[in-house]
């Protein structure tokens, strides 16, 4: 096992059995490494790596507030991480889309029987209402949508899910500007099927809120080019 992993799977084990817990502070570099018999370098890598996948928060300098603390904060790791991965191709693009069809509908239906406000999905449709709202915008407030209705699930790995799929293909989404004829008519058609999926989970109807969700989800798909990013 590499220093660095030696280090990893202390804290891992640390937190599993309960003696490090989410805003502790982590021991010294120096502590650390004379306790895992691994150099100071080591755990500096493994305080990196921690801090980049969002566990760990660092504060550089000698006074009180320096060291490293344990954070929980998942969301933009994944989501650098799977745009990275799309990026490489290694997830193709259609592969995300399905997954986020698979997340979505079940999020969507899990809302509707949930019974939360709808207070911020349907300040988020009004705003992409406007008439003149510019494209980019528009897909921004599309993406706030989605994010908000799969938070309605109360399934809080749903929602990070979510929200790192999402943001994993927003840069083919807007490559795809170019390719799409007549952006209004789109948005006319993108707006009607926001409004169904948020009635449907209003009126606790969680097939209808599942069902709409995913053709929503594969028709804008297939209409604007990202099957060939």
């Amino acid at each position: 096992m590499r220093a660095t992993d030696v280090v990893l799977q202390y804290i891992e084990q640390q937190l599993e059995g309960g003696e490090l817990s989410i805003g502790m502070r982590l021991p010294g570099e120096r502590i650390l490494a004379e306790r895992l018999e691994v150099s100071r370098g080591s755990v500096r890598e493994a305080l990196q790596v921690l801090a980049a996948m969002g566990v760990v928060r660092r504060s550089v300098g000698g006074g009180q507030d320096s060291g490293a603390t344990l954070i929980a904060e998942p969301a933009e790791p994944l989501r650098v991480a799977l745009r990275l991965h799309v990026a490489t191709r290694a997830f193709p693009v259609a592969q995300v889309v399905e997954a986020r069809v698979l997340l979505e509908s079940w999020a969507a239906a899990q809302a509707a029987k949930a019974g939360e406000s709808l207070d911020e999905a349907r300040e988020l449709l009004s705003l992409m209402d406007v008439p003149d709202i510019e494209v980019r915008e528009f897909l921004h407030l599309d993406a706030q949508l989605h994010v908000a209705i799969a938070a309605l699930s109360g399934n809080a790995v749903i929602g990070h899910m979510m929200a790192s799929l999402r943001g994993s293909i927003e840069s083919y989404v807007v490559a795809a500007i170019p390719e799409v004829d007549d952006w209004p008519a789109l948005m006319t058609k993108l707006r009607r099927e926001h409004h169904e999926i948020v009635e449907a989970i209003a009126r606790a109807d969680p097939d209808v809120a599942a069902a709409t969700v995913s053709r929503h989800i594969y028709e804008f798909y297939g209409q604007s080019g990202l099957q060939q990013p």
